[in-house]
């Protein structure tokens, strides 16, 4: 099982997120590439949360192909454009781990840019499940 790492003398987290989670040896592991905001026919959603929960959807997918899904996420990091897409994407990162009632280890940056303009929001995830 997963451990979550809690330790004394660290600041709470800011969010609904672990600061640190230990993965026993023998758990299969999936790492995904970087997503964009980017549906499968090619459009581009104005929004930073439209475009994080495109991000979010797409990481899903990818674990599904392995057989995970949220509760086996072990590791969140996202990347936005400007400050004020922080609450946005972390609206859609809560919304998507709803259900699960799992709080990954995360981590969120501000870049500069990406490949296009266009692109506010870029997630990638690593996720664990046991045999």
């Amino acid at each position: 099982m997963l451990r979550k790492l809690t330790p004394a003398g660290v600041h709470p987290p800011f969010g609904k997120y672990v600061h640190g989670i230990e993965v026993p040896p023998e758990a299969r592991l999936v790492m995904t590439s970087g997503q964009l905001g980017l549906a499968e026919d090619g459009d581009v959603p104005e929004t930073a949360f439209d475009q994080a929960m495109l991000c979010l959807r797409s990481c899903g997918a990818i674990l599904a192909e392995a057989g995970m899904g949220p509760r086996d996420v072990i590791r969140v990091s996202a990347y936005v454009t400007d400050r004020d897409y922080m609450a946005e994407y972390m609206r859609a990162r809560d919304i998507w781990l709803a259900d699960s009632g799992h709080e990954p280890a995360s981590t969120l940056v501000i870049v500069s840019g990406f490949t296009r303009p266009e692109f506010l929001v870029e997630v990638e995830m690593t996720a664990a499940k046991f045999p």
